[in-house]
């Protein structure tokens, strides 16, 4: 059993206010001269990667205690090489693992690229072009989520003139665009600054994005 999957522990509801996904991205990378995956990418469409992340989300919503893993076998099927059907942008907050709010997904499904506010850096936007273009994930999906502390502090930076040590102000900056842009819409500031936020992220990855 997946036993990290306790209902009621980190508020799923609230966690996933906005949905599955923030921004969907279908990579249209050519394969040409690009070292391929030792395993053949799973045949999955991008529509149908994208429901079944849906599904998952779904079912850890409504069905924690049923989200399965089964290690064991899994690690022997990815030995040789791996082939992930979605690759996932996501914030570093310790209460969003894509893995589990996805339905409870086994090691060699998803790939993952994970910074505090789900942001587009160099590093980032390498990591997805690898997962598209090497692994041949057929979607890119950025993960917003309700009370997101980056997305919060760079709010207070636009409400607040606030101010953070070290890297922690530069690492926001590009987060204070999207706040401006929304500072003035109805509802929770900080969440509405968050989904646009990844948006605009889709966008960086190079393609377009589809809020929900």
């Amino acid at each position: 059993m997946c036993n990290l999957c306790e209902d009621g522990r980190i508020g799923r509801r609230d966690v996933l206010r906005f949905g599955v996904a923030a921004g969907l991205v279908a990579m249209g990378f050519g394969g040409a001269g690009a070292a391929r995956a030792a395993e053949a990418p799973k045949a999955l469409t991008p529509d149908e990667a994208l429901a079944a992340l849906k599904e998952g989300n779904a079912r850890y919503v409504a069905k924690p205690e049923l989200c399965v893993l089964d290690l064991n076998e899994a690690r022997k099927s990815v030995a040789g090489g791996q082939a992930p059907w979605a690759t996932v942008i996501a914030c570093a907050d310790s209460r969003v693992p894509p893995e589990l709010i996805f339905g409870g997904r086994g090691v060699g499904e998803l790939f993952v690229a994970r910074n505090a506010g789900s942001l587009a850096s160099a590093a980032t936007l390498g990591t997805v072009e690898y997962g598209a273009a090497v692994l041949g994930s057929p979607v890119i999906v950025v993960l917003a989520h309700s009370a997101c502390g980056a997305v919060k502090a760079a709010c207070d930076v636009v409400t607040a003139n606030a101010t953070y040590p070290g890297a922690i102000g530069p690492m926001i900056e590009p987060i204070v665009p999207a706040a401006l842009a929304v500072r003035d819409q109805p509802g929770d500031f900080t969440d509405n600054a968050a989904a646009e936020s990844a948006r605009r992220t889709a966008g960086q990855s190079g393609g377009s994005s589809s809020g929900t």
